[in-house]
């Protein structure tokens, strides 16, 4: 099935059956533990369009020091990281995502990611814009980058036909 096919039966499934659900942080603990990381840096999103939930998640890795940020959409589809603070206000951008104010700009040490479908190898399938394989390569140029896709276990499919631009995530992680 081709990605665009495959995009738009998993975005139906996932509104059908989107639960107000989130990974657990005993998972994303449990990675933590295993890597070190120096600056603790987290890259998150804004959960839309029946996204797995990191609020509950980014919420608890801030208090427990972590600094938080979140995707601007830039030109040429590209995005950037910006500080955010679960205090700070957010705004709502061309896309209809809400997204930080751009006062610091940061490079995560570890980047919580969207999808719409995954498989066992790890590659995830997007909304086709490519921003999250852009900025995966982008950042990976400059240091190293633990990559987490979040997921609903429903999401997975036995394959994701990929290409040359598709970047392989490091885990992905359901409610399950």
């Amino acid at each position: 099935m081709s990605k665009k096919n495959l995009r738009k039966k998993f975005l139906k499934y996932r509104k059908s059956n989107y639960k107000f659900s989130s990974v657990k942080l005993s998972l994303i603990n449990e990675i933590l533990k295993k890597i070190s990381i120096k600056n603790k840096k987290i890259g998150a999103y804004f959960p839309v369009n029946y996204e797995i939930d990191c609020f509950k998640i980014i919420r608890k890795l801030e208090i427990k020091g972590y600094k938080i940020s979140l995707p601007v959409i830039k030109k040429n589809n590209e995005m950037d990281f910006f500080e955010w603070s679960s205090d700070d206000p957010l705004r709502v951008s061309k896309m209809g995502i809400p997204e930080p104010y751009q006062k610091k700009k940061t490079y995560p040490d570890i980047l919580l990611v969207p999808l719409v479908a995954f498989d066992r190898y790890n590659y995830r399938l997007g909304y086709g814009g490519g921003y999250y394989d852009r900025y995966i390569k982008k950042i990976s140029n400059i240091k190293k980058i633990l990559t987490i896709g979040l997921a609903f276990s429903f999401q997975k499919i036995d394959k994701i036909p990929i290409n040359d631009y598709d970047e392989k995530l490091d885990f992905i992680l359901s409610e399950r």
